[in-house]
């Protein structure tokens, strides 16, 4: 992946400030858990790539992108509900109030079986969803990877320093 957009500083992983793409996992799952900690700066934006194939937007080419947003920050205000935290980006809304302030680590688990997808943040789950099941999509815009059955976990960078650690994949069988 875009490995040359990210570093490692102080034992996490941190997209560097301005760039951005895909660093993912040299092998492919299907259903997963995977555990990790992340940490926002003011406004960060960046993503968790499900089942991708290292390629293209992973919002839309793969099973989905999970946000990892600062979503009370006021660039955010007017996002619709399917782009916060958390959610299936544009396809199904997680619940918010739940993150940490910015610059505060936060955990999270996220849990891929099959087409449906939850995920715990700081002890609580803000998303249980099947994206089987998904019929609206956010401006109308399909999702074309939404079937994906298996590929690469990965982190999808917005160009913001946002950090990762502590990041653990279990394959359920």
């Amino acid at each position: 992946g875009a490995s040359d957009n990210y570093e490692v500083v102080d034992g996490a992983i941190r997209c560097k400030e301005g760039k951005g793409g895909i660093l993912h996992t040299k092998d492919e799952y299907a259903n997963f858990v995977v555990r990790l900690e992340f940490k926002l700066p003011p406004s960060g934006n960046n993503g968790l790539a499900i089942r991708t194939d290292g390629t293209g937007d992973p919002a839309y080419a793969a099973m989905c992108e999970l946000q990892v947003l600062d979503s009370e920050h006021p660039n955010y205000a007017k996002l619709d509900a399917r782009q916060y935290h958390g959610s299936a980006y544009g396809m199904i809304a997680a619940h918010r109030g739940y993150q940490r302030p910015v610059g505060q680590w936060n955990f999270q688990e996220v849990t891929v079986k099959g087409s449906t997808i939850k995920v715990e943040l700081n002890g609580n789950i803000i998303l249980n969803g099947d994206l089987a099941e998904v019929k609206e999509f956010m401006a109308n815009s399909p999702h074309p990877g939404k079937d994906l059955t298996s590929g690469f976990f990965g982190f999808a960078g917005h160009g913001d320093a946002v950090e990762f650690r502590n990041v653990e994949i279990k394959e359920l069988k």
